[in-house]
């Protein structure tokens, strides 16, 4: 069973790492994460993820000094950790029913199926 198949239809939350494969084109991920999000483009599921992962993926731009970017405590501040119970809360709060993230310490509350995307790559 791929990815796609595994999270179904409706809401699926993501977590930051995905996006980031997307952008960078990341050669174990893209496959699967690309695929995801044109499961979202053509409406069959509808992507959701925390306002963190806009702050998390515009980090590594602002740490080489691209200034047209916001973000700037995050990227200063490297040693702060962005809470993982963030992203949950923003899946659980929209009815996600699985959320997807490469983080292996993820835990699976109550009703969210937690899908580990290096098992679909």
């Amino acid at each position: 069973m791929g990815l796609t198949e595994a999270v179904g239809k409706g809401l699926v939350a993501v977590d930051t790492a995905l996006f980031i494969y997307l952008i960078e084109e990341h050669p174990r991920f893209l496959a699967p994460v690309r695929a995801l999000f044109t499961k979202a483009d053509t409406g069959e599921i509808e992507i959701v993820t925390s306002a963190l992962t806009l702050l998390e993926v515009l980090v590594v731009p602002l740490r080489t000094n691209d200034q047209r970017l916001a973000a700037r405590l995050r990227a200063q501040h490297g040693a702060l950790r962005t809470p993982d119970a963030l992203q949950l809360a923003a899946a659980i709060s929209t009815g996600c029913e699985s959320f997807v993230t490469n983080e292996r310490r993820m835990p699976a509350p109550d009703g969210l199926r937690v899908l580990q995307l290096s098992e679909f790559a």
